[in-house]
Order: structure tokens, then sequence, then C-alpha cells
């Protein structure tokens, strides 16, 4: 959701435990405990965007790794300890910034209504947060998560990676009851963000056997990530935004994607299915139509749950 780094291999979901909606969620559900829940969160989230433009984006992402793996518990957010590796330092994960925002808001919630809100309706709501101040939609969230206690870096091989086709994004969100028109809507969060070169450097150099370039790519725009992704990239940081308004929700992500000026290769996978490339096009026609779509799968893949505890520090168990 949002932008991706190079992640390991496409493995056999099955392997990994994948948590499904199992609690009954509400929208009132700290109306009474803890009443200015989303004020203070919406405090903290825009605080951070007015010093830092790339948070709304990385909050985003952020909440897509997390309800990816175990369903959304807040454990992106543990930090590695002793010999366990957590999810936070896997390697799709390492890119991941703007902890601080969640720990922000989670500082203020416990001076405001102590040891009540989970870390994982955080996160939730500080991404709606992120997409609204971003200029996109906003939404009632559902809330009632629980934080968990398991914080896996090798379950990170769970996530789409950006190489996938079709195929293989189809099975990785089915195996989360996500459908096919959630796929394309979530693929949307792209519009926010950026990418580093490891994540697309499959489609510019050696595309395969007889091709250095993916031919699906438009010669101008392919040129250009060339140019800023040589074969031999020694810059850190160098990389692509993932749309030509990346600081902006809006439906450039899927207007470009008919252009051949798409980052990954599951992009472009999104072109490869007459199911998804019509979805594609509507959502390329009609920013309201995406607008909708997105919001209704973000509500249904945020209401993967799992977790058992309010954590009173996110990034610590107990």
């Amino acid at each position: 959701m949002a932008a991706v780094v190079a992640v390991l291999a496409f493995v056999f979901l099955s392997m990994f435990p994948i948590s499904s909606h199992v609690r009954a969620l509400s929208s009132n559900y700290y109306d009474h405990s803890c009443p200015h829940l989303e004020s203070i969160v919406g405090s903290a989230v825009k605080k951070a965007v007015s010093s830092d433009k790339t948070v709304p984006a990385a909050l985003l992402r952020m909440h897509f790794h997390d309800c990816f793996i175990r369903g959304c518990d807040a454990s992106v957010l543990l930090n590695s300890k002793d010999k366990n590796k957590a999810e936070k330092d896997g390697p799709p994960n390492i890119s991941l910034h703007a902890f601080y925002v969640i720990d922000e808001a989670k500082k203020a919630l416990e001076a405001s209504c102590p040891g009540i809100v989970s870390c994982a309706d955080i996160l939730a709501l500080a991404a709606r947060d992120a997409v609204a101040l971003s200029g996109g939609p906003t939404w009632d969230v559902p809330k009632g998560r629980k934080d968990g206690r398991i914080s896996l870096a090798t379950e990170t091989r769970q996530l789409p990676a950006p190489t996938f086709n079709i195929s293989q994004l189809q099975q990785n969100f089915a195996q989360r009851g996500l459908s096919i028109e959630d796929l394309v809507a979530l693929s949307g969060g792209h519009t926010l963000g950026f990418s580093h070169c490891s994540s697309f450097q499959n489609r510019i150099h050696n595309f395969n056997a007889t091709l250095d370039v993916d031919p699906t790519m438009q010669l101008s725009f392919e040129a250009r990530l060339r140019s800023v992704c040589p074969a031999h990239n020694k810059v850190k940081n160098a990389g692509s935004p993932l749309d030509s308004t990346n600081f902006v929700f809006d439906n450039a992500y899927y207007k470009l994607l008919l252009q051949g000026k798409s980052i990954f290769s599951s992009d472009q996978a999104l072109l490869t299915s007459p199911k998804t490339k019509t979805l594609v096009s509507k959502f390329a026609s009609s920013q309201k139509a995406f607008e909708k779509a997105f919001v209704d799968s973000m509500i249904k893949m945020s209401s993967l749950t799992g977790g058992q505890e309010i954590r009173l520090d996110c990034r610590v168990v107990g």
C-alpha cells in the first residue's frame, strides 16, 4: 500500500498465520472511555505532517504492512529484542519511518485516558488522517483492535512484493479475504510516496534474456528512471516518486499506469487481467469512484484483527 522497498521473493503464504475478521469493531468504541481520542491522534499527525511532507505516505504504508501480517495488531511497531528480530527490521520494512508519530499520540493518550487505547487503533486512525491531510477522503474508522505480542521479521515475506505478477497479487490478497477490487483500490495508495531504485530495477536493467528494459514502460519515463537509477547505482537514497503528484492523494496513479508510467512490476500487473484493467480505467476516469472504493477497502483491510492486549508502550510487549 503506499511506497514499498525491495522484499523477499514470493513464498507460499499458507506457511504463516494470517488473522481474519474475528473481533467486532465499532466506530464509537471509545466514545465514553476516551472521547478525545480522534482529536489527539489527529493533532499528532497534523503536527508531524506540517514539518515533514513524507509522513502521510509513511503512515499509510506502515498500517498496510501491519495489517498484512497477523492482522492489524501493531506488531509492526514492536522493537527487536535479544535474539528476536521484529517485523520492522525485516527487509520490506527497513525503510519504514515516522514511528515517532504513533509514539507521540500514544503518550498523549496515556495522559488523557491511561491503558485504554490500543496502538493498533492509533495506527489505523493515523493512516486515515494521513490520507485526509493529503487531500484524500476521510471516513469513520471502526475501533476496538487489540495489540499483538508476536513480531517476526521472517513473516514479512508475506507482504506483496513490487515484483509480483497478477496471480501472486490475487493470491496474496485473497488469503486475507480481500477481493480483486480491494487489490486495485488499495494499490492506489501508491499515489503517495517514493520508491528506492532497488524496488524497480528489475524493470529497467536486465529485464529478461533479450530485453534490458520492460517494453510496457513509456520510453521517456523509462529513460528518466534509468538516469536516476543507473545499473550500478551507488546513491543510497536514489529513486523515484510513485506518481507525478506524490504528496497529494488523487487518482494520478491510475492515469499514469495507463500511460506506461508505473513504477513497480506489481503496478503494471494490474493491466494484465481484464477485470483489474477495467478497474484501473474506472478509477483513472473518476476520482470519486476511486475514493469510494479505497475507503471501503481500507475499512475492510483494517478490520483484520489478531491482538490480545493494550500496550502501554507501542514498541514493547507488556
